[in-house]
């Protein structure tokens, strides 16, 4: 029986002492400085899942899980400056992770699976981050067998040791046994990041038991095998280089990660900074951010003393969890109406603070922006359609205005007291997941008009940002309330499916990235398996898992 809908929403909020599946630990490693090593360690609760009708066996997950894995990974870079390298292992004898509960998917609804999906991606491509960006290497150490999303956890990682006992192996079994793709980016990663081989990938991707030590090594799969008896000295040995070679150097006091308050009622969600209204008839939510209230930290000292209840924080860990909200508790709403309100050159004056501070090489301050740059690419991937709404008393300027860049349309309002601005965080810090600025996929066919708006310091009013090309509409406030709502209606009437499909292939012009290989073959392919028969039927794969009879598939290709 499929499941329609949670009994309460889906909460992405959570801390360390509410954890129930993972531990969070700082383990004493030989020739490494005390704190400078965290491990994650898996350790499923079976009886924990988010809903009942599936058992969490094996250590595989569910969305809980996952939503603690990114909480993990978020304190490690906020909370703890001390740690260096982080180890990824399993609290259960010979099981590392089989997976994503294959029970849960196949009582979840289509939309539920594509976005359990694309969570998971984000949180893994976290984890990456992690590593390329806060200079954090990870280490994942498969003390037992590795399968399906288990294994799409390691290749996360930047190295993969596994436990050689002649049973621990590797393995993404989704193919053969349930008749869809590895969904946390498993194909692409095998053959674009760890660079295996096509025709040796496509026997792994259909070999259902996996492949295991010394094949495992030359296949590519991993890095390192050891037995039983040194897995340990090998982990630590691993870590001791890790530790050695890792880029971060972080100093002094961390910040900790406070909860969000937000005040929620059964269409309006309040935050500090963020407010999110709903409206069902019309399908689309409201999303209104505040610029700063009050002059953002200058120095080191100020930014620590400021904490987590700041803006160039607050505002964006509320932007975030408003957009998970939406995304999984509100599937009607097929549009978010973004706007914002405020001194636009308050946002400014705090981009300038922050990159400052980033610039003489506060690592608390580079988390920050970070941070800023997750939540943006969250936004992008966001499978609803976007429209800013520039109006008098708006904000979108510096940081802001990237909001307004990640739209699909931006309207306007050709009238006095109506502003935009650019500041130093539309030029780079804030990429995209094709790797380029906002701006530069605006402009691909001319790169020199990048260049040339670097050196806008002033603010733009409508007729100037519509000659740049920096919004899509200005209408004047004679036609302004019909050009919206007609637009907005029109939007709403079309097909919901046509609008993902289309918007993900016009959002990432320019570079293809593994990262948005990853998001365009799981909002096609994977998309478009989910709904097939031949997983999802009466007799699909994933419908029989675990039953004596065998699936059964028709067989045309298209």
């Amino acid at each position: 029986m499929e499941h329609t809908a949670p009994e309460t929403p889906v909460r992405f909020e959570t801390s360390p002492e509410q954890y129930r599946h993972w531990r969070l630990e700082f383990p004493t490693v030989a020739g490494c400085a005390p704190g400078s090593v965290a491990r994650i360690v898996m350790d499923v609760v079976e009886e924990g899942g988010m809903r009942p009708g599936y058992v969490l066996k094996l250590n595989s997950y569910d969305l809980g899980v996952d939503i603690e894995l990114a909480d993990t990974i978020q304190r490690i870079r906020f909370e703890h400056p001390a740690v260096r390298a982080v180890v990824v292992t399993s609290g259960k004898d010979r099981i590392f992770c089989s997976g994503a509960n294959i029970y849960m998917l196949g009582s979840s609804t289509h939309p539920f699976k594509v976005n359990f999906c694309k969570y998971t991606n984000e949180t893994r491509l976290y984890l990456e981050e992690l590593s390329e960006a806060s200079g954090i290497p990870v280490l994942a150490a498969l003390n037992g067998t590795a399968s399906g999303g288990g294994y799409e956890l390691a290749v996360a990682c930047d190295e993969i040791l596994l436990q050689d006992d002649g049973n621990s192996a590797v393995s993404l079994p989704e193919a053969p046994l349930l008749a869809v793709l590895p969904g946390t980016g498993g194909l692409t990663r095998v053959t674009d990041k760890r660079k295996v081989r096509r025709d040796l990938a496509d026997v792994f991707s259909t070999l259902a038991e996996g492949v295991r030590g010394r094949r495992a090594i030359e296949w590519r799969l991993v890095d390192e095998v050891a037995s039983r008896s040194r897995f340990d000295a090998a982990v630590s040995a691993r870590l001791a280089k890790l530790v050695a070679r890792a880029a971060r150097n972080a100093t002094g006091e961390g910040m900790h990660l406070a909860p969000l308050t937000p005040t929620r009622t059964e269409n309006r969600t309040e935050y500090r900074y963020v407010t999110v209204a709903i409206d069902p008839a019309r399908a689309l939510a409201e999303i209104t951010l505040k610029a700063p209230d009050a002059p953002q930290a200058e120095t080191s000292e100020g930014l620590r003393a400021a904490g987590c209840a700041q803006w160039n924080v607050a505002a964006w860990r509320e932007l975030d969890d408003a957009l998970l909200d939406l995304r999984f508790n509100h599937l009607n709403i097929g549009l978010l109406v973004l706007r914002t309100v405020g001194d636009g050159e308050s946002v400014r004056a705090a981009d300038r603070a922050l990159l400052k501070l980033v610039d003489e090489g506060d690592w608390l301050a580079r988390e920050v922006l970070l941070l800023r740059k997750r939540v943006l690419k969250r936004l992008d991937l966001s499978a609803k359609s976007l429209f800013a709404l520039i109006e008098p008393g708006s904000a979108f300027a510096g940081s802001f205005f990237e909001i307004a860049l990640a739209a699909d349309r931006v309207f306007m309002r050709d009238e006095d007291g109506t502003a935009i601005g650019l500041s130093p965080m539309n030029f780079g810090p804030l990429p995209m997941p094709n790797g380029l600025t906002r701006l530069a996929t605006r402009f691909l066919y001319d790169p020199s008009i990048v260049t040339k708006l670097q050196g806008e310091g002033d603010l733009l009013d409508a007729g100037d940002a519509l000659k740049r090309g920096l919004v899509t509409f200005a209408p004047d406030p004679i036609d302004w309330d019909d050009e919206v709502r007609v637009a907005i209606e029109e939007r709403t009437s079309l097909s919901p499916d046509a609008m993902t499909g289309m918007e993900a292939n016009l959002r990432f012009a320019g570079p293809e990235t593994m990262e948005t290989k990853i998001f365009g073959r799981l909002s096609a392919w994977q998309n478009w398996i989910f709904q097939r028969p031949n997983a999802v039927g009466p007799r699909g794969a994933l419908t029989m898992y675990g039953r004596p009879e065998r699936a059964v598939f028709d067989h045309r290709r298209t």
